[in-house]
């Protein structure tokens, strides 16, 4: 996972690396293979516009784990209500088509001003009697994440899970999640250090990646 988030802190830690595009330089350095330029397989970059910082000498492979999530929707909730929420329109627009083809109601929660304050609102869809699986591309203090849950069973939801591909979670803060009143969190273990604490706390559960690696290998190659 490459973020692009550069921050604001006028200090940096030994080892930090403070932009996508230092290490997506890093990345271009990587010397070819006997078939070519190397490929770099990415799933669910946080910004898509980070794919522009590659130079040629590479070639930056842009694909989605969110067909794992889906796979554990039509098992392990199948003949459930179900819908699917993005906290915010950038969400919805890179992963609503999916879901939207699968035939899954959608829900959009925006944050909006109320006054001087700006709060998170339900903008599209009604997740009123719905199991509702908030989804975004990573998660890291949760926060929009819990005020979207609360969001949604204001509305009449009648439980609301999450998934997102990268659980970041600095500085522990996956420990908010506990007793927050999500039903089930879904990441998968791109971050495996994080993967293998998280996994084991409730209501996480950690999918597997490497089936998704596996397709994409093997379609490169068919």
């Amino acid at each position: 996972c490459i973020r692009d988030r550069v921050s604001t802190q006028s200090t940096w830690e030994e080892g930090q690396i403070a932009t996508a595009m230092t290490l997506s330089r890093m990345l271009s350095a990587t010397p070819p293979t006997m078939r070519g330029p190397t490929k770099f397989v990415i799933f669910d970059i946080h910004a898509l516009q980070t794919r522009f910082y590659f130079q040629d000498s590479i070639l930056p492979c842009l694909t989605s784990a969110v067909p794992l999530f889906l796979e554990k929707l039509k098992t392990t909730h199948a003949g459930e209500k179900l819908g699917i929420a993005f906290p915010d329109d950038g969400a919805k627009k890179r992963f609503g088509c999916i879901f939207e083809k699968a035939g899954y109601p959608l829900i959009v929660c925006s944050k909006m001003r109320d006054g001087n304050d700006r709060v998170l609102k339900i903008t599209e869809g009604n997740p009123a009697g719905l199991h509702v699986f908030i989804v975004d591309d990573l998660i890291q203090s949760g926060g929009t994440l819990i005020t979207c849950l609360h969001a949604l069973l204001d509305k009449g939801a009648d439980r609301v899970s999450a998934y997102s591909t990268h659980g970041v979670f600095p500085k522990e803060s996956w420990r908010s999640f506990a007793g927050a009143g999500f039903a089930k969190v879904y990441i998968t273990d791109t971050i495996p250090e994080t993967a293998k604490v998280v996994g084991r706390t409730p209501p996480f559960e950690v999918l597997n990646i490497a089936p998704a690696i596996n397709a994409f290998v093997r379609e490169s190659e068919s």
